[in-house]
């Protein structure tokens, strides 16, 4: 196989007493699987996670246009109040402000509440920074001369972006190389994902209970009414979470300026990433911290396919339980479909079958990597 054109990549995380992703209701996310409720962690709280991780495996410490920013805001803390700050008139910059708002965000650009969150890259920032800032600049003393500007500047917005993103590694940012970006504004600024992800559930049956806890004031004296100042209710679970996510290669390669090498540390960061950065809400009172305890990659050219189905029966909520289960679903597909995808695997389990293709975490992203340049051997 010269090169892989998909990496799936398989994990098992453990977590216990942690309230990981929350619904509209403040309990914890779930799915029925296989005519069990199951505990789950939404695929974009993962992604989010993955993405503005500040350790040693930072995406943004890739490239110096990595960072990306998702807001309504973007363009009023990072292009408008930069005019401010400089001591530009209030008027001129109101006059500017609504011009680059219905670019941006189009034509509900002009109410904050309208507006959808969008991720703009570094690049694309810096340069509406820079427009808004030369604008302001040649129209200081009127805001009427200001807003002629600034509507004429907009008339080109989208072709001068166009140009920006041709000329450009990471126009939209890494985040949108890895995991895509809609535009309703700008259909030319729509990202495809390269990064695929699933959905992670627990293994086994949900695990939950409801965790009863008091806040207790500390100036509070013995001749006060006794008892807690507040008292409260919060859901904890446990679980040992199934998590997938696939790595389309063509697509990576061409987000990131055909960029072979590059694509190939990106794929190794990721991995490293899903392996140690745990989602979580409650961080103070739960610290939801834990890393993979199994992982195994894929390099293929096949279409994907999940390992879910192994638990489509509840499992022993173990490690060594969950992975007999995924190896011998692996051994069915192989035996109906032919064995096509080359693997490798990083284990605490006991239950992992001895062989020569069981690596440690920096092996494991290593290998990705090459898989990614063209030598997945």
């Amino acid at each position: 196989m010269s090169h892989a054109k998909f990496i799936q990549i398989h994990s098992l995380h453990g977590y216990s007493a942690t309230l990981l992703n929350r619904d509209d209701s403040g309990l914890s996310k779930r799915i029925s699987y296989g005519g069990k409720s199951r505990t789950r962690i939404s695929s974009q709280c993962l992604k989010r996670h993955w993405r503005v991780a500040k350790d040693i495996n930072a995406i943004e410490a890739i490239s110096t246009d990595a960072a990306a920013v998702r807001s309504r805001e973007t363009v009023t803390r990072k292009v408008i109040q930069p005019l401010l700050d400089m001591g530009v008139d209030k008027d001129v910059v109101e006059a500017i402000e609504e011009q680059f708002q219905l670019a941006v965000y189009g034509e509900k650009g002009t109410s904050i509440k309208s507006r959808q969150p969008l991720l703009l890259g570094q690049p694309e920032i810096t340069y509406l920074a820079n427009e808004a800032r030369q604008i302001a600049k040649g129209n200081l003393s009127s805001a009427e001369d200001a807003k002629k500007s600034a509507e004429e500047w907009r008339k080109k917005y989208r072709d001068n972006m166009k140009t920006l993103r041709s000329n450009c590694e990471l126009p939209g940012g890494m985040a949108s190389a890895l995991f895509g970006r809609m535009v309703t504004s700008d259909v030319e600024a729509n990202i495809d994902a390269a990064i695929y992800v699933a959905h992670a559930f627990t293994v086994h049956a949900e695990q939950t209970e409801s965790d009863y806890f008091t806040v207790v004031d500390d100036l509070q004296q013995v001749e006060d009414d006794a008892g807690a100042d507040h008292i409260g209710e919060t859901e904890l679970s446990s679980g040992l979470f199934y998590g997938y996510v696939v790595i389309d290669r063509d697509t990576l390669i061409n987000n990131l300026g055909d960029d072979v090498s590059l694509a190939g540390e990106v794929a190794a960061c990721l991995i490293r990433l899903i392996a140690t950065v745990s989602p979580g809400a409650k961080l103070g009172s739960t610290a939801p911290f834990g890393y993979a305890g199994w992982m195994m990659a894929e390099a293929g050219e096949r279409q994907p396919r999940s390992l879910a189905e192994a638990f489509r029966t509840p499992c022993e909520p173990t490690l060594d339980k969950a992975v007999s289960e995924i190896q011998k679903y692996i051994k069915q597909i192989d035996k109906c479909y032919g064995d096509h995808e080359i693997r490798r695997v990083m284990s605490f389990s006991q239950a992992s079958e001895p062989d020569d293709k069981h690596v440690d975490l920096e092996k494991l992203s290593q290998w990705v990597a090459k898989a990614i340049q063209g030598d997945s051997a």
